[in-house]
């Protein structure tokens, strides 16, 4: 038998749009994120790829993109988890900040480490702002969610690897056709895992929004049929993880 696994980040968000990093912050979908997602959604019915159950963060562009996707696929009734594991990377210091001046700041080579380096994590958030931008959002941390101020890549791997183990492998290994809506980073952490991904090469490896990705799995191995997955539509992936490569300039 083959599992089948389906990764989805977020449509287009408010900071992506801005050019921010926006980590932890919880922002909106912009009007062409919201159609990314429901794009999505037909990209899936159109494969008959229609998912069983699906897990996503706690952050709302990736509650919002799986939402508008699964209606699109006439599958919003689905079972549903969500996990403050599969959230973005948090960029510590960096959160809100433009990405522009960042590189202008402190030069290509710290950009480029604090955002796609393995082991290099941002400055961290001062505990006091991070308080204080709990309370100004005006709602309570989510339950369960714990107070991270940065982290590396290896940090969300580290974080996400026991969901992956305790919460998604399972549902696999039912048969169920499992979508995990989630973010670039806490994507790029379960890809290093499933494809064995070096340290050095995950710097490289960039995820489009609103592009579903599939794996189908061996079910004893869990190791790709295809490395890399497929994406459903492979001609704007293309597109779009090359213009991911002037971010920031």
């Amino acid at each position: 038998m083959t599992l089948t696994l389906v990764l989805l980040r977020h449509g287009q968000s408010e900071g992506n749009a801005q050019g921010v990093f926006t980590g932890w912050q919880d922002v909106p979908l912009t009007e062409l994120g919201l159609d990314q997602a429901r794009r999505a959604g037909h990209l899936l019915a159109d494969a008959g790829l229609l998912p069983d159950v699906v897990h996503t963060s706690l952050r709302r562009r990736a509650i919002t993109t799986a939402n508008l996707a699964l209606d699109a696929a006439d599958r919003h009734w689905i079972p549903v988890a969500r996990s403050w594991r599969l959230n973005e990377r948090h960029y510590g210091a960096l959160q809100g900040k433009d990405k522009r001046q960042v590189r202008e700041e402190y030069g290509d080579d710290a950009f480029q480490a604090w955002r796609r380096s393995y082991a290099t994590a941002p400055p961290a958030l001062d505990p006091a702002l991070a308080a204080q931008t709990d309370l100004a959002a005006g709602h309570a941390r989510p339950t369960g969610e714990p107070t991270i101020l940065s982290e590396a890549l290896r940090d969300v791997v580290a974080r996400a690897l026991p969901y992956w183990q305790d919460a998604i492998v399972p549902d696999l290994r039912t048969g169920r056709v499992v979508l995990v809506a989630a973010h670039g980073n806490s994507i790029r952490a379960l890809l290093k895992y499933i494809d064995r991904i070096s340290d050095e090469a995950i710097a490289a490896l960039e995820v489009p929004n609103g592009i579903p990705l599939r794996y189908d799995l061996d079910e004893v191995s869990l190791e790709p049929r295809v490395p890399g997955g497929v994406y459903l539509d492979a001609g704007a992936a293309r597109e779009a993880i090359a213009a991911a490569a002037h971010i920031g300039r």
